[in-house]
């Protein structure tokens, strides 16, 4: 049998705690780890969330936290889960299910203690991995282990019935290639998304721009995104997206999925707004695109040092920096120049307007239009002239009495 070594939350203390939680309440062998952290575990990836899968019913789990002395949360326990909290560490705990009945987006489920039957409703076999306390392996499909070596991302049982179960797993699909695959995506799967993708439809748009958010994260996206764009995928969720030279170039100069999702859409504000409303992309990432296809045509990489940091003063260096990988990417030849702009917009701190209405009205001039009018003529020749720190009095007063 397979075994999981030298793993520090198996045999952290937290972890050993939630685990001796649940076996006094209903004996050894009622609880495994599940899913990722098991499968990341066998591959040599960092394991981030622990959940575990137990034959306690809901209420019986909770029980045993609490009788524990640690704290219970009873994040979804109409869908069997409870969220154990060990040490400040969060543990997301599952009665086994199955499926008795499925729209494509929500599932009703019947809670069971057959660990084939909860491996049989789950997504890909790599996920259908199980561990007990002392990290012994259980693999129920017989194909989970093997895949998570190969980098196999293929659905358990019957591709099309996973997916009409909850439509998002087309999208999963993709993203666990993303970060897991390796070779060509799996062809059943493929034929199952291309048919079925219409079907994404009736997801919320906040689970589908996770799943793109998530997938555009990976180191390298290139390869799922080319086949969920060939099965008709991208456009589904994404129309307004062209997948092509700008893309792959931006996945090879930055890890920031906000900067690889911009270069899908063209720079135009008002349809990147649309799309980011649609798809109810996070305010920042909103902003962030907007403002950045906003910038766009004042960035080039051959701005001088003086229409860089006038660039930052009017957009904010987060926003110049973004167009100017925008601009990299369009001319990956322009590296260096790139480069010199993103380390200026980096390092230079935008100043303050020196001046305001109180020093007009020491001049003369009433507040009112007039007041706003002056004001903007004075920040536009101090931009112009690099932001010179004297003479703004002088300045000032040469506008007031021309």
């Amino acid at each position: 049998m397979i075994r999981l070594d030298d793993q520090p939350w198996l045999k952290a203390s937290a972890t050993r705690a939630v685990m001796a939680a649940l076996e006094a309440a209903g004996g050894p062998g009622c609880a495994r780890f599940v899913g990722g952290c098991v499968r990341n575990a066998l591959i040599g990836a960092p394991v981030a969330d622990i959940d575990i899968a137990t034959t306690l019913k809901p209420e019986e789990t909770d029980r045993a936290i609490r009788a524990a002395g640690l704290k219970s949360v009873p994040t979804g326990i109409a869908h069997g889960t409870v969220t154990a909290v060990s040490e400040r560490q969060p543990f997301e705990i599952t009665t086994l299910r199955r499926d008795v009945s499925t729209d494509g987006r929500n599932a009703t489920v019947a809670f069971t203690d057959d660990w084939a039957e909860d491996a049989a409703r789950r997504d890909f076999r790599l996920n259908a991995l199980y561990a007990d306390g002392e990290g012994r392996v259980f693999d129920p499909t017989g194909e989970g282990v093997a895949d998570a070596a190969a980098g196999r991302i293929v659905f358990v049982g019957d591709p099309e019935t996973r997916i009409r179960e909850d439509y998002l797993r087309i999208l999963r699909f993709f993203r666990f290639f993303a970060w897991y695959g390796r070779g060509e995506p799996d062809e059943a799967a493929l034929k199952a998304c291309r048919e079925l993708a219409p079907g994404m439809t009736r997801l919320s748009a906040e689970r589908v721009s996770k799943e793109l958010m998530t997938l555009l994260a990976a180191p390298d996206p290139l390869v799922a995104m080319a086949a969920m764009t060939d099965a008709g995928v991208l456009a589904q969720i994404l129309p307004e997206a062209a997948n092509g030279p700008l893309f792959e170039a931006a996945v090879g100069l930055s890890a920031d999925p906000v900067i690889r999702l911009m270069t899908l859409f063209p720079t135009d504000e008002r349809l990147v707004r649309e799309a980011s409303a649609r798809l109810r992309f996070s305010n920042a990432t909103r902003d962030r695109l907007a403002a950045a296809a906003a910038a766009a045509p004042a960035v080039r990489l051959t701005m001088s040092d003086p229409e860089v940091r006038a660039a930052v003063y009017r957009h904010g260096a987060r926003t110049v920096a973004d167009a100017v990988y925008r601009r990299w990417a369009e001319s990956p030849e322009g590296a260096d120049a790139a480069q010199r702009l993103l380390a200026l917009a980096e390092s230079w701190r935008r100043p303050s307007m020196p001046v305001g209405g109180r020093e007009l009205a020491r001049l003369g001039v009433e507040p009112g239009p007039e007041t706003g009018r002056l004001l903007k003529a004075f920040e536009d020749g101090w931009i112009a002239d690099d932001f010179p720190s004297e003479g703004h009095a002088e300045r000032l007063a040469a506008l007031v009495r021309p």
